[in-house]
């Protein structure tokens, strides 16, 4: 805590907004959390094995609903991202339009790679490398006004 007060004063910045900024951090991720989802994917994972032996069909079911419920804990952290992000709107001149965007690529790219991995895991990997194909396109696509502005910004740094 010394150091956190030492290193705040130097910055000219206050003690009690920086020990608030490490709380919204742990709070945002947090260990157990962690330990939480890795043992129930390690669970659903064996589960998985054991039934894909006797019931096949039963294993693509629990290896879906073992990342559905995992998912669903990830849903939880959705909050936390959008406090951040409205901060962040807040404190900087950012086009909000970004940040809608960047929302958009992080939420193609988890949907997208949870259900490829899906496909995968079933036998279909052809389905699921034409999902990630398809992801990669859109965030291009996604990504592209976002490119232009900034090399429009540095178009007009250079004149």
């Amino acid at each position: 805590m010394n150091c956190l007060k030492v290193f705040s004063s130097c910055l000219c910045c206050d003690f009690k907004s920086t020990v608030m900024a490490v709380d919204r951090t742990e709070r945002g991720l947090n260990g157990m959390d962690i330990v939480k989802v890795s043992i129930m994917g390690i669970c659903g994972m064996m589960l998985g094995f054991i039934l894909k032996e006797t019931r096949p069909e039963f294993a693509a079911l629990v290896t879906m609903m073992t990342g559905f419920l995992i998912l669903g804990l990830a849903a939880g952290k959705v909050s936390y991202l959008f406090e951040t992000m409205n901060r962040l709107r807040e404190s900087f001149p950012i086009d909000s339009s970004y940040l809608t965007v960047l929302v958009k690529i992080i939420g193609i790219t988890y949907i997208g790679q949870f259900s490829s991995a899906i496909c995968k895991d079933a036998g279909y990997q052809m389905i699921g490398t034409q999902i990630d194909l398809f992801c990669k396109l859109s965030v291009m696509v996604l990504s592209m006004p976002v490119l232009l502005a900034i090399l429009d910004t540095i178009s007009e740094f250079m004149i």
